[in-house]
């Protein structure tokens, strides 16, 4: 089940979105905790996203995007 590919896609999404918002977060000069305020959501899930150790839902990548000030779809989007 693991060595299935999308698996190996999935799990590079999660890493390049989570490097996304911690490049904007960082740009702004916010902290995590400062992000997740602003998100509504906790430390901890701002902290496990942007390190992708586990899957967010649409739900926390929305509130992130808008914490951020970005459309959902400028946060995930691939590429710069």
């Amino acid at each position: 089940m693991h060595d299935d590919p999308r698996h190996a896609r999935a799990h590079a999404t999660r890493h390049r979105v989570g490097a996304r918002i911690r490049a904007l977060r960082e740009e702004r000069r916010w902290s995590q905790e400062h992000l997740a305020e602003r998100a509504g959501i906790s430390r901890q899930t701002m902290y496990r996203t942007e390190l992708a150790t586990h899957a967010a839902t649409i739900d926390v990548l929305a509130l992130i995007a808008d914490g951020l000030g970005v459309s959902l779809t400028d946060l995930v989007r691939n590429g710069e």
